[in-house]
């Protein structure tokens, strides 16, 4: 099922295209609106889904408002929730994915983990082990089982780019790019950054209308559309330098070895601190301008692959699900 939070053809149907998904089985075309109405949404949909269906099992991925709103249907109706890629917590409840982790996690009665971290939250909250299955990341399997046809499409040359000479950057959280101060910080640190480094800036929807607002010149970085998932990939594996506030960009460029700068205060994926290719750069000029530099001017990352990042997450899971629906 396709709720349709995400909508615009960069950012759902070429997934779909690339990927090789099949067509969803029902789009609902939520589109845009508050937190509490796109919720209410899905939920009102997906339970008339639910009746219709009479599942044995609902399983949720991530932590946007279709996981959350898909959970809370599931736990009201008596219908078991599994829940892949939890356990993770930024610890800062003004981040709505925050909100919708936690409250997912609570109402699940499976949870997929992807790193340690996210075994350990859940010890501490009080979650029974049994409840509790670390079976790797699924957004590795996608990145494996793609790489090799994301290069050799060489994307870095439409953009007169070269291999591991040039910086990549995504920006979409609200927190980032709602608040027009926040937002020119970071602006003036990327140009400052560009002075170092050719930056490729695909600039998400609705972070777009808000870039002039806040700086009136971008000049110094190549600004282009939104990418597919191929060519985005393709460029973040041989980029010198990810600059980010993507949780999943964190990850993905800690398995292809690329050094990552995360324009957050804090971050749900400690393991990518850990394995050396991550660093937090807070949303200050000076920051953001420190973790680049040091984080370019490195030689060698001296990185450590995750326990189990292998792209075999998806086989795990499928044996857990088939494990307890034979047990129940």
């Amino acid at each position: 099922m396709h709720t349709g939070q995400y909508y615009d053809a960069q950012m759902s149907t070429v997934f779909f295209d690339e990927l090789g998904m099949p067509k969803s089985d029902t789009f609902w075309g939520v589109g845009s609106c508050s937190h509490a109405e796109q919720t209410a949404r899905i939920m009102v949909s997906f339970e008339k889904l639910c009746l219709e269906q009479n599942p044995t099992l609902i399983v949720v991925a991530g932590d946007v408002n279709s996981t959350l709103a898909c959970a809370l249907v599931a736990a009201k109706r008596h219908i078991p929730v599994a829940h892949v890629e939890s356990g993770l917590r930024s610890f800062d409840r003004s981040m709505p994915e925050e909100i919708n982790r936690i409250v997912t996690d609570h109402l699940s009665s499976i949870l997929f983990t992807t790193e340690p971290s996210g075994n350990v939250n859940f010890l501490k909250e009080g979650i029974s082990p049994s409840q509790i299955h670390f079976v790797e990341n699924t957004m590795i399997d996608s990145l494996m089982a793609h790489l090799d046809k994301a290069l050799a499409g060489k994307p870095w040359q439409r953009f007169h780019l070269e291999p591991d000479s040039y910086g990549l950057v995504t920006l979409h959280r609200p927190a980032n790019v709602d608040d027009l101060p926040t937002l020119t910080e970071i602006g003036l640190a990327l140009q400052k950054v560009s002075a170092d480094l050719p930056l490729l800036f695909p600039v998400h929807p609705r972070t777009r209308d808000r870039l002039k607002q806040a700086l009136p010149d971008w000049s110094s970085m190549k600004i282009v559309e939104p990418l597919g998932y191929l060519d985005f990939l393709a460029l973040m594996a041989k980029a010198r330098l990810v600059l980010t506030d993507s949780g999943g960009i964190q990850e993905e460029t800690t398995i292809l070895g690329v050094p990552c700068v995360t324009i957050r205060p804090n971050t749900e994926r400690p393991i990518t601190i850990e394995s050396g290719t991550n660093r937090l750069a807070g949303v200050t000029k000076e920051g953001i301008v420190e973790a680049a530099r040091d984080a370019f001017s490195q030689t060698s990352l001296n990185a450590v692959s995750p326990a189990l990042w292998v792209g075999r997450a998806a086989g795990r899971i499928v044996d857990v699900v088939e494990k307890e629906l034979r047990a129940s």
